[in-house]
């Protein structure tokens, strides 16, 4: 194989900010070397930012777990559009009835740290919202989806976590709107 097909590896500097699936955004802190049964391995030291919560992260194993960079703005541009577009078609019936179906997709979905599929959740879960009030899952899926699209985004953009979940939230109270007045007419 050709050198310029192969896949770049990702390996990030000291003081920069990675995404860990599941977990949300973290520092790279340093990197450690310990010696593991007989044998002297590298690890990453990861702090991240929104929780108490320090880990070491194999140096080998770092991109195979689904660590990554920050998105780009162009990334984090393109997720607003998709926020902007309909959620998929769900009836009231089928929200109660595919909950378990949905909240296993979903989870999956945000264990790969996914930007796209992560967004794409939260676009659901605030689309739902406005056909019921959600179950106490829903809640805190669509609570987490927020707060790691809002980690993101204010990194990204440079803007206080604040400002990010309010043009998140935005985007939907304008929806709403929309729904209110196409429903009274």
């Amino acid at each position: 194989m050709s050198s310029d097909l192969k896949k770049k590896v990702f390996y990030p500097d000291l003081d920069e900010k990675v995404v860990f699936p599941g977990h949300g955004v973290a520092k790279v802190n340093r990197i450690i070397e310990k010696q593991v049964a007989g044998t002297l391995s590298r690890y990453f030291e990861l702090k991240f930012l929104n929780k108490e919560m320090t880990i070491l992260v194999p140096t080998q194993n770092f991109e195979t777990i689904g660590i990554r960079k920050l998105s780009s703005t162009e990334k984090i541009n393109d997720i607003f559009k998709i926020l902007s577009e309909p959620a998929r078609r769900i009836t009231p019936d089928s929200v109660v009835i595919n909950w378990n179906k949905r909240s296993k997709k979903y989870l999956s979905d945000m264990r790969t740290g996914n930007l796209v599929a992560i967004s794409k959740i939260y676009r659901d879960l605030k689309h739902i919202s406005h056909y019921k009030e959600l179950s106490f899952g829903e809640k805190n899926l669509l609570s987490q989806t927020e707060s790691f699209l809002a980690q993101e985004i204010s990194l990204v953009n440079n803007v206080a976590e604040e400002k990010a979940i309010e043009r998140l939230r935005a985007l939907f109270n304008n929806l709403s709107r929309t729904m209110i007045d196409h429903t009274s007419l």
